[in-house]
């Protein structure tokens, strides 16, 4: 009992250490200009993959590779393509001082989820699930009045990570191996691209200054490090929880474009993010409660016999399940 309970602990810091990093991209990617998205872009595909094969290197974790089927990393690929568009809207996002706006496309992924689900999957939503896709609908709508166009950066981000999320769920490998396969599919345009960009006098590594070029391999590490604390949460936490957590990124990102950016936030804006919030709220309520639903009919579930009902796991070395008498 105890070493679960320190499990879950362990789960929840690295949860929070994941997800705060990524809530905090937005103060790392400005340090990077004077480079252009496409180059933030490169060098962080080309420096991950370098990391995340030194990491499989000092574990000796190679025998991944030979379990690997063509359909799994013909899957990895088009996911490797889904998230180098996610990465590069992000990037061009933020130094674009479109920050907050970001943060909406993270806060309307669940949603893009559930209509992902629909769509793909057939799955039958409940009531609470449509009224929250309801809502969310009526944000973009609120939004692009006040925008005065689509929110595309936060919708192309809230898209392109649900499908994302959708193809590694398909390919079903763990996040290291999928993130080496990923980046070695994108490794040679995006070193190639980095090349051009030196070839013509237009590259920023080397050439403006050593801060910035090591900042730039720090995109790798940034990349990498917050992928295996989440790995680490994802395998001691229920879904349940993971769920809760992902609102922590978003909610750092917004309070930066709004706090240290100095975002402009009209009325009308606030309207548009309330209303997302308020299905977000609806949408963790909603799985909540069909949690407990789920628990308890588990529990009812749990065969008796002899009088007897099983209610904890079998001691270590035991012959027998631990029972109470009833």
């Amino acid at each position: 009992m105890l070493r679960r309970v320190t499990d879950v602990r362990k789960g929840v810091l690295y949860g929070i250490a994941a997800y705060g990093i990524w809530g905090l991209f937005p103060l790392y990617w400005p340090l990077l200009k004077p480079a252009q998205a496409f180059e933030i872009l490169a060098h962080r595909i080309i420096w991950s993959l370098l990391v995340v094969m030194v990491l499989l290197a000092v574990m000796r974790h190679w025998s991944w590779v030979r379990s690997l089927t063509w359909k799994q990393v013909g899957l990895l690929a088009l996911a490797a393509v889904v998230v180098s568009v996610n990465w590069g809207m992000y990037i061009y996002g933020v130094n674009a001082g479109h920050t907050i706006e970001t943060s909406l496309g993270y806060f309307i992924n669940p949603l893009i989820s559930i209509v992902l689900g629909v769509l793909v999957f057939r799955e039958r939503l409940r009531r609470t699930q449509w009224f929250a896709v309801g809502l969310g609908t009526l944000a973009v709508i609120v939004l692009t009045a006040d925008y005065g166009r689509l929110p595309w950066i936060a919708l192309v981000l809230a898209c392109s990570f649900g499908s994302y999320g959708l193809l590694k769920k398909f390919a079903n490998t763990p996040s290291a191996e999928s993130l080496t396969i990923e980046t070695a599919v994108l490794f040679v345009p995006a070193l190639a691209f980095t090349l051009t960009l030196h070839a013509q006098g237009k590259a920023t590594f080397g050439h403006a200054g050593t801060l910035q070029a090591v900042l730039l391999i720090g995109g790798g590490l940034i990349t990498a490090i917050p992928l295996m604390m989440f790995n680490g949460a994802a395998i001691r936490l229920p879904m349940s929880a993971i769920g809760m957590l992902q609102y922590l990124a978003p909610t750092l990102q917004f309070l930066i474009g709004l706090l240290v950016q100095h975002e402009r936030m009209p009325a009308s804006r606030w309207i548009g993010f309330l209303l997302v919030w308020c299905a977000l709220m609806v949408l963790t309520g909603d799985g909540w409660r069909a949690g407990v639903a789920s628990a308890r009919l588990r529990a009812r579930s749990v065969p008796e016999v002899g009088g007897a009902v099983w209610t904890q796991e079998p001691k270590p070395g035991a012959t027998q399940p631990v029972r109470e008498t009833t």
